[in-house]
């Protein structure tokens, strides 16, 4: 059986957590820092993405959907320059890309060890706090490969009446 290991948020989201607010909080009042301290630019467009993103506290968010958010604020970016923020967020650790059927992908701004509901009715996801998963076994991995991660996902979808 492999054993998986649980990705330790970057440095910047943790400096964040002392100001005595939720850490999601704490990020959408100090942006352009914590682009800065993993290593990004902290580009006019970039903070003003990550206002958006980290304001609303833990949420999944597509490209879609952000973008729409960005118009509704008067803040002038293309779909493709939220998509190459989303990536850019994604690939410095500052959110998680998860990939639900193939057909859509969601940025989670909870970067900590955890699995997801789908409910499928709106296809909307709900965190599931890691420790309330466990996975007995996982197979074999190949040589040279190692677990970056497990993503749970569980499917919901309303009670059918009988």
């Amino acid at each position: 059986m492999a054993e998986t290991t649980t990705t330790a948020a970057p440095a910047a989201y943790d400096r964040v957590v002392d100001c005595g607010l939720r850490p999601s909080l704490c990020v959408a009042r100090d942006v352009g820092a914590l682009l800065r301290d993993s290593g990004l630019r902290p580009t006019r467009q970039r903070i003003a993405l990550g206002r958006l993103l980290y304001a609303k506290g833990d949420r999944h968010v597509t490209a879609e959907i952000l973008h729409e958010e960005a118009m509704r604020a008067r803040v002038p970016v293309s779909l493709a320059t939220v998509y190459n923020t989303l990536h850019q967020f994604t690939e410095v650790g500052l959110l998680r890309e998860l990939a639900i059927d193939g057909s859509k992908t969601w940025f989670d701004t909870n970067v900590t060890d955890h699995h997801h509901f789908l409910v499928e009715d709106d296809n909307r996801l709900m965190d599931i706090p890691g420790a309330h998963i466990e996975v007995a076994a996982l197979p074999d991995i190949p040589d040279g490969m190692e677990v970056a991660r497990v993503d749970v996902v569980v499917r919901l979808r309303k009670k059918r009446e009988a």
